[in-house]
């Protein structure tokens, strides 16, 4: 099949729920147990997913309809230092509202839910939302998380709340460093995003650091940067799995040494999967896949797909796959451009699937070879390294 953050916190870690926007298909929402229902219907948050300005004195609720709600999280994210946002849940169960206080303005905000329904239905979300930029200001929101730990092939990718028009003076505003030391470079992606990587893969054990001096930096006339900060990551093992769509397997490499052999089943001939090199960017034990969310019609609604990984934004998910006949992978392609692996519902460590899920980092390269479509496009999800390094370069504005 074609077209969400690292394995959710601990509070859906523990419940073993996890669930988001997701691709081949994207939906807000996963349940176990029953019949998938609309959000309206079980998990109700505000603001709403993917909102906004969303201004200071606004409130954060989470509620059900039926049932309780089990665990809530809300974290500030993308800053220095990531804080938790404190609450209670009603006696009833019904909502969770915060314990005071007002929202920090030019941040990102999650919300993580777990809730039981009248019939012992668990269900999951994952929600984010912006908070307003005064006027004349902006900021840049970046990946990967501060202090986390990522594959090799991690790139650092900021996306701007407005446009830029003085890409030199953002540019020279934001330092990548590395120990050991490498070149960083730059490359911008129209006027709102600025990736960073260096001219090959990371070394593993590498520390690298982001120096942000953005604050009364003048990106477009009359608007200034707010931030100044410092955040990093460790660059841990390297993992590069190469799937080839022809011969329907995965061969995955642990610091250049073959780890497995896996059968998988890939794009159908009418939707074939991108060839190139992807990033894997977010991890969902469980997500639902809803064909209507990325042009398939009612060709499939899958409430609770296991190990799902995500590779492009546009929704290109390597994930399990308990549906498909067993004897499908490593023999035919079947999906509507995911990858898939032999899993069971509810998801196991045991298959396929899930061995890989559980040996995979938010940063680890996966790329696609003998697929009858187009090289994945720089700019989908972490995809610059399909760019040569001369390429890439020239997409600095210091050059």
């Amino acid at each position: 099949m074609r077209r969400a953050r690292a394995a959710l916190a601990a509070v859906l870690a523990g419940a073993g729920l996890i669930a988001g926007l997701a691709g081949c298909t994207a939906g807000g929402e996963a349940v176990f147990g029953g019949k998938p229902r609309s959000p309206q219907d079980a998990i109700r948050i505000v603001p709403g997913n993917g909102a906004k300005d969303i201004r200071a004195e606004d409130r954060i609720e989470v509620s059900v309809a039926d049932g309780r709600l089990e665990r809530v999280e809300v974290v500030r994210v993308e800053d220095a230092d990531q804080q938790e946002v404190t609450g209670r849940i009603s006696a009833d169960g019904r909502s969770w509202r915060p314990d005071g206080g007002p929202l920090r303005l030019a941040a990102k905000y999650t919300v993580d839910a777990v809730a039981v329904d009248g019939r012992g239905r668990r269900s999951a979300r994952h929600t984010s939302f912006t908070t307003v930029v005064p006027e004349h200001r902006f900021i840049g929101y970046f990946k990967p998380e501060n202090r986390s730990t990522v594959g090799t092939g991690m790139i650092v990718s900021f996306s701007f709340n407005r446009p830029v028009a003085d890409r030199a003076a953002v540019e020279r505003a934001i330092k990548v460093t590395s120990q050991p030391p490498v070149e960083v470079a730059g490359h911008w992606f129209g006027a709102q995003r600025l990736d960073f990587r260096p001219r090959d893969h990371w070394r593993p054990g590498t520390r690298v650091g982001v120096d942000l001096r953005l604050r009364d930096v003048e990106a477009a006339p009359g608007v200034f940067g707010i931030q100044h900060k410092a955040v990093g990551f460790t660059v841990g093992r390297s993992q590069v799995s190469t799937v080839d769509a022809e011969k329907h397997t995965m061969v995955v490499r642990r610091d250049g040494r073959v780890l497995a052999k896996v059968p998988v089943s890939a794009g159908a001939p009418k939707s074939t999967t991108y060839n190139g090199k992807m990033v894997v960017t977010e991890l969902y034990d469980v997500t639902r896949m809803d064909g209507r969310t990325v042009g398939f019609g009612g060709e499939y609604d899958i409430p609770d797909v296991p190990h799902a990984m995500r590779l492009t934004d546009s929704g290109t998910f390597l994930h399990g796959n308990y549906w498909a006949p067993p004897e499908s992978f490593g023999s035919v392609n079947t999906s509507h451009g995911c990858i898939g692996l032999r899993d069971v519902k509810g998801g196991s460590p045991d298959t396929p699937g899930g061995w890989f899920f559980d040996r995979t980092l938010v940063g680890d390269v996966v790329e696609v070879v003998n697929s009858r479509d187009r090289k994945v496009a720089p700019d989908n999800g972490l995809g610059g390294w399909n760019m040569d390094w001369a390429r890439w370069k020239a997409g600095s504005a210091l050059r």
